[in-house]
């Protein structure tokens, strides 16, 4: 009969031995696709949180260009930019990213492409948010150890259960049991099917349930001098280090994404002339790096129709393929479009 000091010291082992178990098997699947060896294959991805899987495509230097933004730009198909801009894309727009968290990802992209051939950043109110340096990162967190350059300070942080789930998922995409949750350039349509769109339940989204009338403010507001001392647009500063740090060659688009106009500020009001200022800011810092400028987020035959949009936010992928038409043709013209879509800024 076992003593209970045996007892307590084989159950330690056994414990032991299942952490060394969990841990070497993390090491040799490799989830977060960091570590320096893929011995089963590429990296897949297998976590619908993108900040932990796009560092594996960022230092892969499989894609020499890359659209960084939010979900208002996952829909952009690198396929479709590839044959429209050149290059080869990789769609690194992250569910709910905030702009510290979108700057982190570009930076480690530029710091492992030198010959980035296209940097579309696609841009929304996250870049004029007053709190963009307070409130960097989202409930969903932030992994910093797969960002920064220092290849020790990541062991720390696999033996846990969520990486646990995570290299259980994609030994079972080794195994062909088990699709991957986004395709290799990080796109993946994640909007219902068109099939299953229903026009009447989007227009609920949209709207809320608030008056569909929107009212300009006549006269306009003009913002005092105490009004453009005070307006904080600190996220910009972080855009200008972007394009400051892009190489030379390297095409530079900046392009505001369209949302439904329910969501836009009503024009001629405060919040209009606030967002104004910050695209004028942003506009003089894009002119300054010689980058591309175009604005989809204005009130267009886009964003003034509901059957455009899931919700206030998300347009369909009709919409999609035409924004991606439309930075092309803005590039290619440098004007705004004849049909009023886009507004290309000189």
């Amino acid at each position: 009969m076992l003593g209970w000091e045996q007892f307590l010291k084989m159950v330690l082992l056994g414990l032991c031995g299942l952490l060394a178990f969990a841990y070497g098997f993390i090491v040799l699947i490799n989830p977060y696709g960091h570590l320096p060896w893929h011995v089963l294959g590429a990296h897949a991805i297998m976590d619908t949180n993108q900040r932990f899987q796009y560092p594996a495509i960022a230092r892969s230097q499989l894609f020499n260009s890359v659209v960084i933004g939010t979900s208002s730009a996952r829909l952009l198909d690198p396929d479709r930019l590839d044959a429209a801009l050149g290059g080869r894309f990789a769609n690194l727009s992250m569910n709910a990213a905030r702009a510290w968290e979108q700057y982190r990802l570009a930076r480690l992209f530029l710091a492992h492409q030198p010959r980035l051939k296209t940097l579309l950043m696609a841009l929304d109110w996250v870049w004029c948010d007053e709190r963009a340096d307070l409130d960097r990162i989202t409930v969903r967190g932030f992994p910093e150890w797969l960002y920064d350059e220092n290849p020790w300070n990541d062991w720390i942080y696999l033996l846990n259960p969520p990486t646990i789930e995570f290299a259980g998922r994609l030994a079972l995409y080794r195994l062909g049991l088990k699709p991957a949750r986004l395709a290799a350039n990080g796109f993946s349509v994640f909007v219902p099917p068109e099939s299953a769109y229903d026009a009447v339940k989007a227009e609920k989204y949209i709207w809320q349930g608030r008056s569909r009338e929107i009212n300009a403010v006549i006269p306009a507001y003009a913002p005092s001098a105490e009004d453009l001392q005070s307006w904080r647009f600190p996220a910009i500063a972080w855009l200008d280090e972007l394009l400051r740090e892009t190489p030379k060659n390297t095409r530079r688009i900046l392009a505001f994404m369209p949302s439904h106009i329910a969501s836009q500020p009503a024009p001629g009001s405060r919040e209009a002339a606030r967002e104004q200022t910050c695209k004028a800011h942003i506009w003089e810092i894009g002119k300054r790096h010689d980058a591309e400028i175009i604005d989809f987020r204005i009130y267009s035959s886009i964003t003034t129709r509901d059957v455009h949009f899931w919700d206030p936010l998300h347009y369909r992928l009709p919409i999609a393929h035409r924004i991606v038409d439309g930075i092309a043709r803005a590039v290619a013209t440098r004007l705004d479009d004849p049909g009023g879509d886009w507004a290309y800024v000189h």
